[in-house]
């Protein structure tokens, strides 16, 4: 018999405390977030499965113990408005929903983006707002008008920082990205601050390429 999806969901939590992962905030998050809602049909049963698996697009739902450590890295606080590079299937929005004040998130994919909105919005969640566009240019023209986040997660890889988001990044503030080619890429905690960036190591990692339709935005 199939365990039912709240207790796969507790054990995904206790896997991650397993894995290292002990901030309060980030686990309560993922014992609130249901993943099924958030990958294919067809996939539900590997929900709670520690992996990433496939959504719409050719795009992938992360691996939760990444995103687990991608939030905690990032420190997030209850006041934090903040930057989401790769909104994919939604639930990596949720789960920041759930810690901080307010989350914008932007997605390349028209599909993957509309299809998020209608699962978030149908989950309750009034915190979070939508872009649809190149996650280069981070959250341009877009409501609310916010110039500057306090923290920043991009979950594609790049091949470098790009620019226009560390100009969105407030001093003091942090951003987990991957950088490096195709297959493998290092995560970065890049931390801006009155002298420039600090940036540190954390760890091996595979995303899918953030794409960039300008080049000029880099």
């Amino acid at each position: 018999m199939r365990m039912r999806f709240e207790d796969q969901r507790i054990r995904l939590v206790n896997e991650l405390k397993l894995e290292g992962i002990t901030s309060p905030v980030v686990l309560n998050a993922f014992a609130k977030v249901p993943r099924e809602y958030y990958v294919l049909p067809e996939y539900r049963d590997y929900a709670y499965q520690n992996r990433p698996l496939p959504i719409k697009e050719g795009q992938t739902i992360s691996q939760p113990l990444m995103i687990a450590i991608m939030l905690q890295l990032l420190d997030l606080q209850p006041t934090d408005i903040v930057l989401e590079i790769g909104t994919g299937s939604g639930y990596q929005s949720a789960l920041l929903a759930e810690i901080v004040k307010e989350v914008c998130t932007v997605e390349r994919l028209e599909t993957l983006s509309l299809n998020a909105q209608k699962i978030l919005r149908n989950a309750g969640y009034n915190n979070i707002y939508f872009r649809i566009g190149d996650g280069y240019s981070g959250w341009q023209k877009a409501y609310p008008p916010h110039k500057e986040f306090d923290k920043i997660l991009v979950s594609a890889a790049a091949r470098e920082v790009p620019k226009h988001l560390v100009e969105q990044l407030k001093t003091g503030g942090k951003m987990a990205i991957p950088i490096g080619k195709t297959g493998f890429q290092i995560l970065y905690i890049v931390t801006k601050t009155e002298d420039g960036l600090d940036i540190a190591e954390a760890g091996g990692c595979s995303f899918v390429p953030l794409v960039c339709d300008d080049k000029t935005l880099r």
